[in-house]
């Protein structure tokens, strides 16, 4: 049997069988994180920078820096690093932050020097995915910040950008969420359509267990405290209530606890800061959150050469 452990750099968990088979999965994650990185690249430069080869010479050198223009948390400091070195090898970059850092507007989240014409080609997709991943951490350590102190945690959904899951799930973590499934691969969720599918939460959950592997747990999506029961009945391991009213919330909590006091309750649907809280109290284990990654805006950072 496997052994679960989070890998430093996205916190995603994995089963690994050793040393060795750990130190492959991380190369293959390296190996995925560089692919998405050259693709970014490649799809900015294209066959080249027309205007910085233009106007700079091939053996300038310049110095840069990399600002906060706006109060942030620190997501992703050790991918755009990456995105120098994939463009130029001989780049010096000298972070001042790390991810999760609280950063304040003005300050200084990076150093860099070498080519001018490799710094100003790196430059936007370094800085577009920074800017991306640290609005993912700042939202989401405000919704940390919303539920401090109760029993609650706040995770994201599969609603990514397509093709930069891996980077956005790892900024959740950078702002103190945690992960839900990753894909389709790693957890059974039933939700409203696999059960229209096959005509019942008692043979959807049937049907998971018949053929799903047994070591995996089984959650249920319910509406009302009626599904809830047929769920639990079922042999649901996790519910998640979708769209319920706190009061619905409360009596459902109240209910699946005594009937089961080991089932893990999530909340899902239209929270926002101003409720999470409210969502928290009711007696919710985990809270899911879209919003996290689908509607984070982009932080204000900036690129500026010192020369």
């Amino acid at each position: 049997m496997g052994i679960q452990r989070k890998t430093r750099d996205t916190g995603c968990p994995i089963t690994v069988l050793g040393h060795d088979r750990i130190r492959k999965l991380k190369v293959m994650e390296y190996l995925l994180i560089d692919k998405i990185l050259r693709s970014a690249l490649k799809e900015d430069i294209g066959h080249g920078d027309i205007t910085t080869s233009a106007v700079t010479p091939p053996n300038h050198k310049s110095k840069a820096v990399i600002i906060a223009k706006e109060d942030l948390m620190l997501a992703g400091i050790r991918f755009i690093e990456r995105v120098f070195i994939l463009t130029d090898p001989t780049i010096n970059f000298r972070a001042h932050k790390k991810d999760g850092d609280i950063v304040k507007e003005g300050a200084a989240i990076a150093a860099i020097s070498g080519s001018t014409r490799s710094l100003l080609t790196a430059e936007r997709v370094a800085l577009n995915l920074l800017q991306r991943l640290s609005g993912i951490a700042t939202l989401t350590n405000k919704f940390v910040k919303e539920v401090k102190g109760l029993h609650v945690k706040i995770v994201d959904t599969r609603k990514t950008t397509p093709g930069l899951r891996i980077f956005e799930k790892y900024a959740v973590k950078a702002g103190g969420g945690h992960n839900h499934r990753f894909g389709l691969f790693d957890g059974v969720l039933i939700k409203d359509n696999h059960i229209v599918a096959v005509g019942g939460i008692k043979k959807a959950v049937a049907l998971a267990k018949s053929n799903a592997h047994h070591m995996l747990k089984i959650e249920v999506e319910v509406k009302n405290l009626k599904e809830a029961k047929e769920a639990l009945s079922a042999g649901a391991d996790i519910i998640m209530f979708d769209n319920m009213t706190l009061g619905e919330m409360r009596k459902a909590v109240t209910i699946t606890r005594k009937l089961n006091a080991s089932t893990i309750i999530e909340a899902s649907g239209n929270v926002s800061l101003e409720n999470a809280g409210d969502i928290a109290k009711t007696g919710v284990d985990m809270i899911s959150i879209g919003a996290l990654t689908h509607s984070a805006r982009a932080v204000d950072i900036s690129m500026k050469l010192t020369i």
